[in-house]
C-alpha cells in the first residue's frame, strides 16, 4: 500500500486491525520464537508493528523487541499506553525510538539493514505479510531473510476469498507462504482455525 494510506489510517484513528488485548497465537505458540536460540534474553523483531500489545507480552517474557512501524503516531501512542518515555535520536534513515528493552524504527522498514537492527532471534509477523499488496509480498520476504539471517518466524495469516473484500489485511493462503519462503525456510502450518464473528464482521476466515 503507499504510505500515505496507512499515515491516513493512523491520523484519522481507522484502526480497526489493531487488537487491544494482544493475540492469542502469540501466547499459545510463544515457544516457535522465544526457544529458538541460547541467546538470552531472546531478541524479537516485530515488523509493521503498529502499537500491537504483542510487545507489552514479549516484554513480560523478559525479551528485547525490536520494532518496525511507517507511522509515527502509531509508535507514539505504543510508548503512552505502555507507561514509558523513550529516547528518541535519529538514525541513517529516519528516527529510533527506545527505551530499555525496546527499540522501535520509525519510517520505511524497506530501508532497514541488518546492521540498524542488529542480531535477531525471532521474528514475529502478526499484520505484516498480510498487510501488503501481492506486488510487494516477495520483496518484503526477502527483505525479512536479509534483514534477520533467517531468523525463525511465527506468522499469523488470513485465507478468506479476496473477491468478498479488497483488504488489507489480505488473504495470504498456507500456499502463498510457503511459495514466498520455502526457498530459505521449511515452513509449517500449526494451527488452521476459523476467526470467530468472520474479518471485520464482513467474510468468514
Amino acid at each position: 500500500m503507499e504510505h500515505n494510506f496507512w499515515h491516513s489510517k493512523w491520523q484519522n484513528n481507522e484502526i480497526g486491525f489493531h487488537e487491544p488485548t494482544g493475540n492469542p497465537f502469540l501466547v499459545k505458540y510463544a515457544d516457535v520464537i522465544l526457544n529458538t536460540s541460547p541467546a538470552l534474553p531472546p531478541r524479537i523483531f516485530v515488523p509493521l508493528c503498529g502499537k500491537t500489545r504483542d510487545i507489552a507480552w514479549l516484554l513480560s517474557q523478559q525479551c528485547q523487541v525490536i520494532g518496525a512501524e511507517l507511522s509515527e503516531i502509531a509508535i507514539q501512542q505504543l510508548f503512552e499506553e505502555l507507561g514509558v518515555i523513550p529516547i528518541i535520536r535519529e538514525f541513517a534513515h529516519g528516527k529510533v525510538y527506545q527505551k530499555n528493552t525496546l527499540t522501535v524504527f520509525v519510517g520505511d522498514i524497506f530501508t532497514l539493514t541488518k546492521n540498524d537492527i542488529g542480531p535477531i532471534s525471532a521474528v514475529y509477523d502478526r499484520a505484516a505479510l498480510v498487510a501488503l499488496p501481492e506486488a510487494l509480498r516477495a520483496q518484503y520476504t526477502q527483505h525479512i531473510v536479509a534483514l534477520t539471517q533467517c531468523a525463525p518466524q511465527l506468522i499469523v495469516s488470513f485465507e478468506y476469498d479476496q473477491n468478498a473484500m479488497p483488504g488489507p489485511p489480505f488473504s495470504v493462503s498456507e500456499d502463498t507462504v510457503t511459495a514466498l519462503y520455502r526457498e530459505h525456510y521449511k515452513v509449517e502450518c500449526i494451527e488452521r482455525s476459523n476467526l470467530e464473528g468472520g474479518l471485520k464482521g464482513k467474510v468468514n476466515v
